[in-house]
């Protein structure tokens, strides 16, 4: 759902006044509402749990939240505020000034998305914001199998993919199905197997 008609820059999406609580991001200039299913919920806050507990377990140097907007860009410029359904920055960077919004200009350590109906977002247009910005892990939790069979094979496979940024800045997938383990370079000992996120 779209809110705005004039074209907004990232500052200006920040000190939006939104009229109603919610989720919001700037998508070329315009503020969208974020609607997620229950579903989707559960995964996100499962994760967020999940991942905010392996912190705690091993001291990491790290905040893990779903309400941290970030500055992307798009190929030709333009601004976008993207809220992953996860985040993990680096504490420092957090702790750095306190009284800021919870929004970022610079790479977050990790960023996870849970695939909706508009998966060409999660797996096109955000995979490439992520990386041009220097996001070093993302993931696309993809439970419903509705993004393309390019990436998903034949027959589609419900699927999480764990992207690493490479030494040249770009992202090389890798896919989790069924009773596998993620491995995730940000949390080298976490032991989640796909099933495991996807009966949250």
């Amino acid at each position: 759902m779209t809110l705005t008609k004039n074209r907004l820059t990232f500052d200006q999406f920040l000190n939006y006044d939104f009229s109603e609580e919610g989720r919001y991001e700037l998508v070329n200039g315009e503020i969208m509402r974020i609607q997620a299913t229950r579903k989707h919920d559960n995964l996100a806050d499962f994760l967020t749990k999940k991942l905010d507990r392996e912190v705690e377990r091993l001291n990491l140097n790290y905040r893990v939240s779903g309400r941290i907007s970030i500055r992307t860009l798009t190929a030709n410029g333009k601004e976008q505020g993207r809220v992953p359904d996860v985040s993990v920055v680096d504490k420092n960077l957090w702790d750095a000034n306190l009284s800021a919004y919870t929004a970022f200009i610079e790479p977050l350590q990790l960023a996870v998305e849970i695939v909706s109906t508009n998966w060409e977002d999660d797996y096109i247009d955000k995979l490439e914001e992520y990386q041009r910005l220097g996001i070093s892990e993302y993931w696309i939790v993809d439970y419903l199998a509705i993004g393309s069979r390019n990436y998903l094979g034949n027959p589609k496979e419900p699927t999480i993919f764990v992207y690493i940024l490479n030494e040249q800045g770009i992202y090389q997938a890798n896919a989790y199905r069924n009773t596998e383990r993620i491995i995730s370079p940000t949390f080298p000992e976490l032991t989640l197997t796909v099933d495991q996120v996807f009966v949250a």
